[in-house]
């Protein structure tokens, strides 16, 4: 399974309430279906709608549908970065309306301070899940899609798409005893490709390789 990440560029910072309870709210498209995005990537919207059900009842109902400041590097949400709680994901046509309220966490409020210095913010959506090219080279995701959080808080989502395919598409992640682990051997391909020297080449194959097999 790969993990996967959508930014969206449309949403608005709203407040609501008056004085001192004054909340604030992320709103608009958190995900979209049946629609090649501009990572090359299409999701059934029945695959999403399935999805959202699933996360609703788990995580939005039950006060759990977090989501972090920044690019995380892994499908786990991460308390010591959480920024806000996810208190609505509708789905309206093709697309999933969410709501999010920023929180008085320490992420939270450097997001409600970078947006009052009018800093242009996105949402990305993260998860889980397969990938099958069709014969236009669409990369269509999987029936085993599942959300990690439907919005993290980004930077301006113009930022180039090798970037966030860097950083968040370049590892596998399995099931492990219930748990997303990242594979293994991802991580030594990782190593072997960055090293130059051929001397270093070898010996760090032999050091991953022990490694490998203390872990069988």
């Amino acid at each position: 399974m790969k993990l996967i990440t959508e930014e969206i560029a449309s949403v608005k910072f709203i407040t609501e309430g008056k004085g001192g309870k004054k909340k604030m709210y992320i709103e608009g498209v958190f995900l979209q279906g049946d629609i090649k995005n501009r990572n090359g990537r299409m999701y059934p919207v029945q695959t999403l709608a399935k999805e959202v059900g699933r996360y609703n009842e788990s995580f939005v109902k039950k006060g759990r549908a977090l989501g972090e400041l920044g690019h995380p590097e892994g499908p786990t949400v991460n308390l010591d970065r959480v920024s806000h709680r996810i208190v609505s994901l509708t789905q309206e046509g093709n697309n999933f309306k969410g709501k999010a309220q920023l929180l008085d966490t320490p992420m939270g409020k450097i997001a409600k301070s970078l947006i009052g210095e009018g800093v242009t913010l996105g949402v990305s959506s993260r998860g889980v899940g397969s990938l099958k090219e069709d014969n236009t080279g669409c990369k269509v995701v999987g029936e085993d899609f599942m959300l990690a959080t439907a919005a993290d808080i980004v930077a301006d989502p113009s930022a180039p798409d090798a970037f966030v395919s860097g950083i968040m598409e370049g590892k596998e992640w399995i099931w492990d005893g219930g748990i997303l682990r990242e594979r293994f051997a991802t991580k030594t391909y990782k190593q072997i490709n960055t090293l130059v020297d051929q001397k270093k080449l070898d010996e760090q194959k032999l050091n991953l390789f022990n490694d490998f097999l203390s872990n069988l």
